[in-house]
């Protein structure tokens, strides 16, 4: 756990974190897709040549921690695709490093097409930040899978304590106590800690980001137990400690109210001009064999439409936002180009 405050951290997080919307914002939120089901787990063909693969269960990477969103979009997709492809997809939690450790680890893989894995926002961000080499020119992207808004999240005992029931509210007494409040989001120059700054630069609070190596999940907790006041994620991975009411959902920075939790107002509707979202996708090492990479491609289709999933993802206010894998690709690229001129501005 690390701490960061506004000055160290506004000007580069506003930046970024504008980014952030424009990357994440390059496809549709809502729960619609294009993508047309796939076949079953039988054998299929690419450029004349046919495949039997899967004959075994596949594992697929998660850079972040078990429990936060992505791997809880993961599983669930997981499911979706093994069902197509006929074996079981295992998720594999390789945690560290902001999400260095677990993305090294997809583009490091063999590419026998038996490991894949899950690719974020933060990947937009490590060459220049100086943290790594990679890109997502390192990977053969599959399809998008979702977008998610990050919402404002306060410990309920703590804003209670303090007559807090509302985002205006909530700045007002950050700015009344200028660096003392302590707000979770995930690792360092990751999407939901430059949401914090973000919201700092946005409404002019000076707060204390707390970064986590290891993933969302962990700063939710925290907030939850009041060992901070607050995190910066998304309201699926807060979920479940706002509906046990450990924890209030103040605003998300979205441009329309989570239909999961239809009475907790958009930052917007509130007076504050803030939207940011992240993305997260599927993706194999470069080298796996077309025939391999268009069955995968299929199951990931499929996955999309899977009625399960697209509850699971509806039930828990996560985005379907599906782009195949051409406009994965061009997507990705796109954003690795908003995202180093935003860091250009700031001199990161």
């Amino acid at each position: 756990m690390k701490k960061i405050s506004r000055r160290d951290f506004l000007a580069a997080s506003a930046v970024v974190g504008a980014a952030g919307v424009l990357t994440a914002c390059g496809g549709s939120s809502s729960n619609s897709t294009a993508a047309s089901t796939a076949g079953s787990a039988a054998a299929s063909t690419a450029g004349g040549k046919s495949t039997d693969y899967p004959t075994k269960g596949i594992s697929v990477i998660c850079p972040w921690s078990a429990g936060g969103g992505t791997d809880s979009c993961l599983r669930a997709f997981c499911e979706a695709m093994g069902k197509n492809l006929g074996v079981t997809l295992t998720v594999d939690n390789q945690t560290g490093g902001g999400g260095i450790l677990g993305h090294q680890a997809i583009a490091d893989a063999n590419t026998d097409g038996y490991t894949i894995g899950m690719i974020t926002f933060e990947l937009a961000t490590y060459k220049k930040l100086g943290t790594s080499e990679l890109t997502w020119e390192n990977y053969a992207p599959l399809c998008r899978v979702n977008t998610d808004a990050a919402a404002i999240t306060v410990g309920a005992k703590w804003a209670a304590s303090n007559g807090i029931t509302d985002l205006p509210g909530f700045i007002d007494y950050c700015k009344a106590h200028p660096g003392e409040v302590q707000m979770g989001g995930s690792s360092n120059a990751s999407v939901w800690h430059i949401a914090g700054g973000y919201l700092m630069s946005a409404t002019g609070i000076d707060i204390q980001m707390i970064t986590y190596q290891e993933g969302a999940a962990t700063a939710v907790q925290n907030a939850a137990g009041g060992f901070i006041q607050g995190v910066t994620v998304s309201l699926a991975e807060a979920r479940s400690f706002i509906e046990s009411g450990d924890l209030i959902c103040l605003g998300v920075m979205d441009e329309e109210r989570n239909p999961v939790f239809p009475d907790v107002p958009t930052c917007k509707e509130q007076g504050y001009n803030i939207t940011y979202y992240t993305q997260r996708g599927m993706a194999a090492p470069l080298g796996v064999d077309d025939a391999i990479m268009t069955r995968l491609e299929e199951a990931c289709a499929a996955a999309i439409e899977d009625p399960d999933f697209v509850t699971f993802m509806n039930n828990n206010g996560q985005a379907i936002s599906y782009l195949d894998a051409q406009g994965y690709a061009d997507y990705l690229k796109q954003a690795a180009t908003d995202v180093a001129a935003a860091m250009d501005a700031v001199g990161l």
